[in-house]
């Protein structure tokens, strides 16, 4: 039998209470890791597209 990835990236195949979170720098809530987030969790600033539009209305 082949052997099994070592890890799961970030959040995947964790309790919902594990995973990763950030800080919205707009709004100042936490958000977590969500799975359409996986391959960029990295580059992920905002918790909406609201709270980005706003940030880009900002500056």
């Amino acid at each position: 039998m082949p052997a099994k990835a070592a890890k799961k990236a970030f959040g995947g195949g964790r309790k919902p209470s594990e995973r990763p979170s950030k800080i919205c720098p707009v709004c100042g809530l936490p958000f977590s890791w969500r799975k359409k987030w996986e391959r960029d969790w990295d580059s992920v600033k905002y918790c909406s597209d609201k709270c980005r539009a706003a940030a880009k209305g900002a500056s």
